[in-house]
């Protein structure tokens, strides 16, 4: 049986399938549907993605336009892929697909023309049926492997699936990358056959061609969320629960360090912008990563900074460091660290917060142990002395087989140096526990706030409070998150009003979270 490629069509899953998801989004005016499930016998289940609106002889017809448009308009690949001229483009295309349009579907009404209009430009420029997917906000990673298998995605409810989408041959993935490439000052090619960039939308891309990659040229796409976390999606979700969130935000406030580690993709990087939301608005933020993903708030006093790789001829890096040791020099009263890797950047990291400031930063270990052990030695290789200085290490956590996410353990670092788990996730029953009775932070807290126990005490709950009514009321977004625990601090009494109450808080803007579910979902396989 002869392969198709590209999205095709799937009205409803038949009986030899078992459907766990449907639903739709828009694409430039172009309607999609995705459908997840899995056929019988198979053991990774399917993401079929569909543009049902088009008939398969409209198709085909489409395609013959496409055809005549490579004649008819003549765009070198400088144009394609620049992204001044990205508009300009655009323009160039829809003039001679409309004249093409309304050629073969002389009948056609202004609305449907527009469509297909649409839908030829998607196809033609940019990165074909992969646009598709880039689409869809409920996707993580999308992974190019070889042009005879399907494309993979990694999706954050199922995990990896199968799609519907193939790409034509090798040469088709090697000139996506190298379209990719282009965009940001990039090459790959035989000499350079690895490819590691960030696209000015967040997104991370890697590419390798053959015979480095042995069985195809690659290309996988790490998705930028859109939509940052907050504390409300963490909780919801349960990822944490409001009385542990409720003791980071005390750290915070308090202005105590922090260091997030976890495995990779554990959500580090989605905790980083959690721990954010409890950043008073009357402080100075700086943030350094690889590449922009912190977002917060649109009224604090906030510098974003990110790195910037050396260019083909290995010229005009700026590196973390770089950045870390300029940062200093801002007078910030927090700093926020995508990633500490080396030796230099985590004594930079200590020095700030010696010399007073809150750091705030992400590190590869998947527990509190392995962090302590990791940050003490090569390539790191930080004093065990100097560990104190760090408050509270959060443990980010995901179970590979189903894709959840949860925070494992909060802990404090002893005087000497030694952690103290706090806070520990019991997986069996998926609910946190006491683990142990704090030794530091709790005494930090009441030596300079002039608390005693039972303020300190009394405090957390207050935070908890707020917390719970946050996901009763249902904020969601950095702004109105934002805007919330910022009431907390300048007007708590305010803020109280509304939390004792159970009313809702005026925020403008702020979108609520609808109680409606558009789509039916059947739990992911075992």
């Amino acid at each position: 049986m002869k392969r198709k490629r590209g999205a095709h069509a799937k009205a409803a899953a038949p009986a030899s399938k078992s459907q766990f998801a449907s639903y739709h989004f828009l694409l430039n005016k172009v309607p999609v549907t995705v459908t997840i499930y899995q056929k019988a016998g198979e053991f990774v289940p399917t993401y079929d993605i569909d543009i049902s609106t088009i008939s398969e002889h409209t198709k085909v017809i489409l395609e013959k336009i496409r055809g005549e448009l490579v004649k008819e308009v003549n765009l070198g690949i400088i144009d394609i892929i620049d992204i001044k001229k990205k508009d300009q483009v655009e323009s160039k295309f829809r003039e001679t697909i409309d004249l093409l349009v309304h050629k073969y579907f002389p009948e056609v009404d202004d609305k449907t023309a527009d469509f297909l209009i649409t839908y030829l430009i998607q196809k033609s420029l940019g990165l074909g049926n992969i646009e598709l997917l880039l689409a869809d906000m409920k996707l993580e990673e999308i992974a190019i492997n070889a042009a005879d298998e399907p494309v993979w995605v990694y999706h954050r409810e199922f995990g990896w699936l199968r799609t519907n989408i193939f790409l034509e041959n090798e040469d088709q993935t090697r000139h996506y990358a190298s379209m990719i490439g282009r965009r940001v000052g990039r090459q790959i090619t035989l000499l350079t056959p690895l490819m590691d960039a960030h696209l000015a939308s967040g997104d991370r891309v890697n590419a390798t061609l053959m015979p480095i990659s042995v069985r195809g040229n690659t290309v996988t796409l790490r998705k930028f969320a859109s939509k940052p976390w907050t504390i409300t999606d963490f909780i919801k979700t349960r990822t944490i629960d409001p009385q542990a969130a409720a003791l980071i935000w005390q750290g915070v406030q308090f202005e105590l360090s922090a260091l997030i580690s976890g495995g990779t993709a554990t959500g580090k990087t989605s905790m980083l912008n959690v721990v954010s939301n409890f950043f008073p608005p009357n402080q100075r933020i700086i943030s350094i990563e690889d590449t922009r993903e912190i977002q917060l708030p649109s009224f604090l006093h906030w510098v974003p900074m990110t790195t910037r790789l050396p260019n083909p001829e290995g010229k005009g890096e700026v590196s973390m460091l770089d950045l870390l040791v300029n940062s200093l020099r801002q007078r910030p009263d927090r700093i926020i660290v995508g990633e500490v890797r080396r030796k230099r950047e985590a004594e930079v990291l200590f020095e700030a917060i010696h010399t007073g400031h809150s750091v705030y930063a992400t590190v590869h270990a998947n527990d509190t142990r392995e962090t302590i052990t990791r940050l003490t030695n090569p390539p790191i290789e930080i004093p065990k002395t100097m560990l104190p200085a760090i408050s509270m290490i959060i443990v980010q956590y995901r179970n590979r087989r189903t894709g959840i996410r949860r925070t494992f353990q909060v802990s404090e670092i002893l005087d000497d140096g030694d952690a103290n788990v706090l806070l520990q996730l019991d997986l069996k029953r998926d609910v946190f526990s006491h683990a142990n009775k704090s030794r530091a932070i709790m005494g930090t807290l009441e030596t300079f706030t002039g608390m005693t126990p039972m303020m300190v005490k009394k405090d957390a709950l207050e935070k908890e409070a707020v917390l719970k009514w946050l996901v009763k009321q249902g904020f969601t977004t950095v702004n109105g998150v934002g805007r919330v625990i910022a009431e907390y601090y300048t007007n708590k009494d305010n803020l109280f009003k509304y939390v004792k109450g159970n009313k809702s808080f005026p925020v403008a803007e702020e979108p609520r979270v609808s109680v409606v579910q558009e789509e039916q979902r059947s739990p992911p396989p075992k």
